[in-house]
């Protein structure tokens, strides 16, 4: 079986953050990035667990620049058997779903994974545009995959219940919680990831669709309000009037 990960760069949620250009570029000084834990955790782990039962190769692809080899080697570590890196900045899903169907339409990949979303832009978009630039199938958000010959047998979380459902290889499928469990890399996985291969491609020519127009930061946190817990009337007059949360 081959199996293509999708995996993407994320800011460490410790990271600062803050933006340049009149807010409209994200400033990565000082910034760490980590593998986006979607892909991660539950993508490369449930392909990686696939690959053990079933045989075969598990790639991992990212759309991105020099910079981000150091998140691919991590994914290497981990347990892929090899990496492709698109050599763009990833401008929008868009941009990056079509870069990974062109090269996943000419590798022959029997199963294409990706976390549910990005931890930093939270879209879930780009699974379900590979699959439409692949004209394959698509499960979204799906808890559980099991391959039985050339079916694979999901399962998602629904209002009050578990959907099942079952669809024929080769096929697109996004990974939410509950997929895998995390794996740390020992050392060994981290010395034998300096030499796995890593392919560069050059990148297709995509139309822009989209632009960031602007980012903005949340509001800061207001200060805490200490409150006599005999005064319930003026805690309800802020609940009402300030929080409007009653």
């Amino acid at each position: 079986m081959k199996i293509l990960v999708c995996i993407s760069k994320s800011p460490d949620t410790t990271s600062k953050i803050a933006f340049t250009d009149g807010n409209k570029q994200f400033d990565e000084n000082g910034v760490q990035y980590i593998v986006n834990p979607y892909d991660e955790w539950y993508a490369l782990v449930r392909g990686l667990e696939l690959k053990e039962t079933l045989g075969g190769n598990l790639t991992i692809i990212t759309v991105g620049n020099a910079a981000d080899e150091a998140i691919i080697r991590k994914a290497l570590a981990i347990g892929a058997d090899d990496a492709v890196r698109i050599d763009a900045d990833p401008k929008d899903a868009y941009f990056t779903a079509i870069q990974i169907a062109e090269y996943a339409k000419s590798n022959g990949f029997d199963l294409i994974l990706t976390g549910k979303e990005t931890i930093n832009y939270n879209g879930s978009q780009v699974a379900g545009m590979i699959a439409e630039a692949m004209d394959l199938p698509f499960v979204s958000l799906a808890t559980k995959l099991d391959i039985n010959g050339s079916t694979a047998r999901m399962e998602q979380e629904i209002v009050g219940g578990v959907q099942v459902v079952e669809a024929n290889l080769p096929l697109v499928v996004s990974c939410a919680k509950g997929m895998a469990e995390q794996r740390i890399p020992n050392m060994r996985g981290i010395m034998a990831a300096r030499t796995k291969p890593l392919t560069v491609v050059a990148p297709s020519a995509v139309e822009d669709l989209t632009a960031y127009v602007e980012y903005g930061l949340p509001a800061p946190k207001s200060a805490v309000k200490m409150i006599d817990p005999n005064n319930m009337d003026e805690l309800v007059a802020l609940l009402h009037n300030e929080a409007k949360v009653i």
